[in-house]
């Protein structure tokens, strides 16, 4: 076997949430196609051979093998093969590939173009009108057989629904009722919260409870808490710890979880395409927990009034004190900034040149360590180097500081459970509705 990738690059969902945001704000339409039979486009560059398959046999030519002239299904290169026969076919027709994300490309003229972003054999396609849509649309039917399947409903489980101002929202309502139906979760009561603080979660020392079950309510949640319920995150991260040996009250936090799915089964995220500027939002969470040594870090990014971008995220490394876990946040929050940022710049629609990108953070001791140029810390070399990447960050405009109560701290939520109101507060704000 004499081949090296065999993944086909896949955009991100946060590249997904940002170009859905643009659309909302500079009006763009969106359509989807879906290439048929995708693999089968792909040229090998190796020489394969296959087995006869059954009932093609000819009598006194059973010792024969097929070689193969173009990629099959099965063929552990065939996804790669086929990303790269696609990449080939836009970049000769002078699309451009987008820096940050190898899985969009853009080709624009006099203000008007497409952009289009790739999820394996899925294609969304960002136009600025109906025409250049269509001009790309029947461009890609002369290279591989397609499926229009008009303008963009369903992408990835997630609904798209337009409303007449030109907004976006997303949502799984569907997918929610699935799982809540399928894990026998359909009937339970509402929770107010997804996660009771006054809980504190332990390893489990006693007998495991349905281990198996637990990971795929888990798995099932963690494609939901990254595509459209941020407010999910936090608890998911935290309960993912337990999946190899969850206990009683592992299952009941689990069980809170999906109750308080089945109250806000309707919420979406809405991109109503205001404000324009990406903002981010960083906190930590040094630990709360007995049996926790290392912090929680969680970051949250909006553009066009949602969130594009959230994570919650045990960190890697021990801190020693508030200050410290803060930073090592903001570092984490940073490089995810950087990488918006070189998103954004890439992209025709948005207007240049990109302002630095506020990070709110609610730690005033971090932001002063950041602005000064002082190097008198008494830290680990991990911390010092954390610091000063994020001051390399500051220093070249790409992120600019500012603090912000807690109150009013977005990424609060992703480090913490919270009370209903906070909870409800900050899913406005990260444009999380009821449709």
């Amino acid at each position: 076997e004499d081949f090296f990738d065999t993944y086909s690059p896949l955009a991100r969902l946060t590249t997904i949430h940002v170009l859905l945001s643009l659309a909302a704000s500079h009006g763009l339409l969106v359509h989807q196609m879906d290439v048929k039979t995708a693999f089968l486009n792909g040229e090998l560059d190796e020489e394969i051979y296959m087995d006869q398959p059954d009932g093609f046999v000819v009598e006194g030519q059973e010792g024969k093998v097929c070689k193969l002239l173009k990629s099959l299904y099965g063929l552990k290169q065939a996804p790669k093969q086929w990303h790269e026969k696609f990449d080939k076919t836009l970049t000769s027709a002078g699309f451009i590939v987008n820096e940050a994300d190898k899985c969009v490309y853009y080709r624009f003229g006099g203000g008007q173009g497409v952009i289009m972003c790739l999820y394996v054999d899925d294609i969304l396609i960002f136009g600025t009108n109906l025409n250049v849509i269509e001009e790309v649309k029947s461009f890609l039917s002369q290279s591989f057989e397609r499926k229009d399947m008009g303008v963009a409903d369903v992408i990835l489980n997630i609904k798209l629904l337009r409303d007449g101002s030109g907004g976006v929202t997303l949502m799984q309502s569907h997918y929610m009722e699935k799982i809540l139906s399928r894990f026998g979760y359909s009937d339970c009561k509402s929770a107010p919260t997804p996660y009771d603080p006054s809980v504190m979660l332990r390893k489990n020392r006693r007998i495991t409870r349905d281990q198996l079950r637990y990971s795929q309510i888990i798995g099932s949640l963690m494609y939901l808490a990254s595509a459209t319920r941020p407010d999910i995150s936090f608890a998911v991260s935290k309960l993912s710890r337990f999946v190899s040996n969850p206990g009683d009250e592992h299952w009941k936090a689990l069980e809170r979880v999906m109750c308080y799915l089945k109250g806000t089964t309707s919420y979406g995220i809405h991109y109503s395409g205001y404000p324009k500027v990406l903002e981010g939002y960083s906190d930590s969470n040094w630990i709360s927990d007995a049996d926790e040594i290392k912090a929680t870090s969680g970051y949250v990014f909006t553009l066009g009034g949602g969130a594009v971008s959230w994570k919650s995220c045990k960190q890697t490394i021990l801190t020693r004190s508030t200050m410290e876990a803060e930073l090592t946040a903001l570092d984490t929050a940073t490089v995810e900034a950087e990488w918006l940022r070189e998103l954004l710049m890439d992209l025709p629609v948005v207007e240049k040149p990109i302002p630095a990108i506020l990070m709110n953070c609610d730690n005033q001791t971090v932001i002063v360590k950041v602005n000064s140029s002082k190097d008198n810390m008494k830290s680990s070399r991990h911390v010092k180097r954390r610091l000063k990447s994020v001051r390399k960050m500051r220093n070249s405009g790409v992120i600019a500081l500012d603090y912000v109560q807690t109150a009013k701290n977005l990424a609060d939520p992703f480090t913490k459970g919270l009370s209903r109101n906070v909870i409800d507060e900050a899913s406005r704000e990260m444009g999380l509705r009821p449709t």
